[in-house]
């Protein structure tokens, strides 16, 4: 159902409760998501965005009941993927001439995704459109996450629709920040950051401080994702100014695949001498086969420091490492440091082959690593836990 925000602007989203995975399974949604769209009432009627696809159906229908159609003047498409723009085509066939304003590159990918010629009216940083007592200034943000990104933001409401930047992956009735848990909130929002925005750190800082010029007050940031900010709503952007300067906190992340319990020992022993080495460390050790790789990569962005660990099967490491591996090669994670553990029977060439990857990675080597012959007994135990501490003292 639709939710009064202000007096002129009302979201008109979909909330999804069963969606669990994203982007393909790239990104897990344990906790839902919601496909926010916004319509704004001023002498002239706009709609912001619309949902995914699969709901587009339902979308216009509920949209009929808000609001008669034609009396829309105007769409804005701040992003083309389709968990935005899905229900543009059946919205569309509906109210085929009203025009679309996006991005010159929002146009050229709207057009590949949905193959029909719309009334696309392109737009630039700076350019606006006068809705009656209010005006829609449009923000291009390029790579924040997709070229055709744009932030729209509403004078007088000082309302700032900023696409998919503020938001989360995080289904709740609750529509403000100040309604639902923020431990949830922003354990969801992190995630959001480390999983998709990382790679584009450096264009995030440069994009808030070219938005925080234009000295425009903001009372609301209504993201296409989960909750609007609402209490404090620029809380959220101080925080991306922070994850986006090479974000890390005082923990050291352990990642490890295991076959017979050989690397898994490797791994505690390791975590306990870093802890006796250092108590104030946070360390956290997850198994790459069993936990979620989205969590796991949230704990990388949070950490200083990370240890890989496998044992060695066909002459590499095992495969669950391998995709962590490529996922962090594309995150570009800046200024950390990294070092590579495991057990072996005969050949034993997984911690050459895991340093090399973590180089790629970008990560500082701290060592060349070490390797466990077989099932660690005690004494090589307490050398995996040396080197725990031999660790940590180098960082």
């Amino acid at each position: 159902m639709a939710k009064k925000i202000t007096d002129k602007v009302t979201w008109v989203g979909k909330i999804d409760w069963e969606l669990k995975e994203f982007h393909g399974n790239e990104y897990s949604t344990n906790k839902g998501s919601s496909y926010n769209s916004y319509l704004i009432r001023d002498k002239k009627t706009v709609l912001i965005d619309t949902v995914w696809q699969p709901y587009d159906k339902e979308f216009v229908s509920r949209l009929k009941q808000e609001i008669d159609l034609k009396e829309i003047d105007y769409i804005i498409a701040n992003h083309g993927e389709i968990d935005h723009s899905g229900a543009l085509p059946e919205l569309l066939r509906e109210i085929p001439n009203t025009p679309v304003y996006c991005t010159a590159k929002g146009a050229q990918i709207l057009k590949a995704h949905y193959h029909e010629d719309w009334n696309f009216v392109t737009v630039k940083t700076g350019d606006t459109l006068d809705i009656g007592e209010n005006k829609l200034i449009f923000v291009e943000a390029p790579m924040l996450h997709w070229p055709d990104s744009m932030f729209t933001y509403m004078t007088g409401e000082n309302i700032l629709f900023s696409n998919d930047a503020f938001g989360q992956h995080f289904a709740t009735e609750s529509l403000y920040n100040d309604l639902v848990d923020n431990s949830e909130l922003y354990a969801e929002a992190i995630k959001y950051y480390a999983n998709i925005l990382t790679p584009f750190s450096a264009l995030v800082i440069k994009k808030i401080h070219e938005v925080l010029g234009f000295n425009l007050p903001v009372d609301l940031i209504c993201p296409s994702h989960g909750i609007i900010w609402k209490e404090n709503p620029t809380q959220i952007v101080e925080q991306y100014l922070k994850w986006a300067d090479n974000y890390q906190e005082n923990q050291i992340t352990i990642i490890y695949d295991t076959m017979w319990n050989a690397t898994r020992k490797m791994a505690e022993a390791i975590a306990e001498g870093i802890l006796e080495a250092d108590k104030s460390v946070t360390v956290k050790l997850f198994n790459s086969s069993k936990e979620d790789k989205n969590d796991i990569i949230t704990e990388v962005f949070r950490s200083k420091a990370v240890l890989l660990g496998s044992p060695t099967v066909n002459n590499g490491y095992l495969h669950s490492l391998g995709g962590l591996i490529e996922m962090m090669k594309g995150l570009k994670f800046k200024k950390k440091s990294a070092a590579a553990f495991g057990s072996y029977g005969w050949s034993g060439e997984v911690v050459k082959q895991l340093t090399e990857e973590i180089e790629k990675c970008g990560f500082k080597v701290v060592d060349e690593g070490h390797r466990s012959l077989w099932v660690p007994d005690e004494a090589e135990l307490s050398v995996c836990k040396e080197y725990g501490k031999e660790f940590i003292s180098k960082l």
